[in-house]
């Protein structure tokens, strides 16, 4: 099952990152992104309070009853073992954290299910992946730039990498063409205004527009 999640995520190539979208909003988030044609879902732990990380493992479980079958559900800003364990109960297939941290990558493979630690410099890469990472997630992509990532990429293609941070509809296709096995796209893609104001159509629209982009790629 694992690694049909990996061959979705390379396939799908974009990840909506879903941040501070409430429980009471997010099916409709995810039926909206869902006909903009993008199932790949990374919904992101708010680490303010204990009320906010709950909502987030409530947002996931909707989204499991609900959409099962039908998106390849994430959990993303994972930062402990314990938000691991919760995240899978809650039907998430994939663990996505800012950073690399062992202990995070070991457990998400000891429960059998994708690990996407982020890193930033070539040994933090080299560090997760060698730790047992299926994907690294690059990250702040967009500050670390397109020449970058071919850079990197150069000695290291062996890795598969996800690019984060600052991905937009101009620059979508270049980071796939520069190497990166998929993007991850945050509020470019889920406007948390559009969610709030009920204009949910702008999502579909802008998640249409992305997946045109990549086609010319």
């Amino acid at each position: 099952m694992a690694s049909n999640i990996k061959d979705e995520i390379f396939k799908g190539k974009i990840v909506a990152i879903i941040r501070g979208i409430g429980s009471d909003r997010i099916l409709d988030t995810v039926g909206a992104l869902l006909e903009g044609g993008i199932k790949l879902l990374e919904v992101t732990f708010n680490q303010e309070d204990e009320s906010k990380a709950l909502d987030t493992l409530k947002c996931l479980e909707l989204i499991k009853s609900k959409y099962d079958g039908q998106v390849c559900l994430g959990a993303g800003t994972v930062i402990t073992e314990d938000q691991v364990q919760k995240a899978v109960d809650a039907g998430a297939e994939y663990i996505i954290s800012p950073n690399t941290d062992i202990n995070i990558i070991r457990r998400t493979k000891e429960l059998g299910k994708i690990s996407i630690p982020g890193a930033f410099t070539p040994s933090e890469m080299v560090a997760a992946y060698n730790a047992g990472a299926d994907i690294v997630k690059l990250f702040p992509a967009g500050i670390l730039g397109i020449e970058y990532i071919k850079a990197v990429l150069s000695p290291l293609s062996h890795i598969p990498v996800v690019a984060v941070g600052g991905i937009n509809v101009d620059n979508v296709n270049q980071f796939i063409k520069a190497g990166a096995k998929g993007v991850g796209v945050g509020g470019n893609l889920v406007d948390k205004k559009a969610i709030y104001s009920g204009e949910y159509h702008k999502i579909t629209l802008v998640a249409q527009t992305y997946l045109k982009k990549l086609e010319e790629s």
